[in-house]
């Protein structure tokens, strides 16, 4: 668990962090790019940034190379907003929670249509034993 301190400091290079991509960041290999996430080391001296980009692996790429390029121009956006004795350096990885997801997906969609597949075969036949093989409570009609 992060201390507060160092999530409210990672929230705010987050915000920084997509507002200077948008405005400032003019690399036409630049893709459709959202920051998901930034993670800092306990003495805030390195910042993982992580990030999803719509598109195809050209596009990932692409985001890649000129987010590698922008690097220090950020991390002086960054610096500067933030005025920190030790600006973080900055790491950037691409989020892999979109492809986690859809995985997901896919392994409950199949395990659904496994289901409707046991429904289906299930149709018009009976138990192997009796319908309700539970016991049941003594009545007052059953002591004779």
């Amino acid at each position: 668990m992060p201390n507060p301190r160092n999530a409210k400091l990672a929230d705010q290079i987050k915000v920084i962090l997509a507002s200077t991509l948008e405005r400032r960041v003019k690399d036409p290999r630049l893709g459709f790019v959202t920051v998901t996430d930034v993670r800092l080391t306990g003495d805030n001296r390195e910042a993982t940034v992580f990030y999803t980009v719509m598109g195809d692996e050209s596009a990932r790429a692409g985001t890649a190379a000129a987010l590698a390029s922008a690097t220090g121009m950020l991390r002086t956006a960054v610096g500067s907003q933030l005025q920190l004795r030790h600006t973080p350096t900055l790491t950037f990885v691409l989020d892999a929670t979109p492809e986690a997801a859809r995985s997901i997906e896919d392994l409950l969609a199949k395990a659904q249509a496994r289901d409707a597949e046991a429904a289906a075969e299930a149709v018009g036949k009976s138990f192997a034993g009796d319908a309700d093989p539970y016991r049941k409570p003594r009545t007052g009609d059953d002591h004779e």
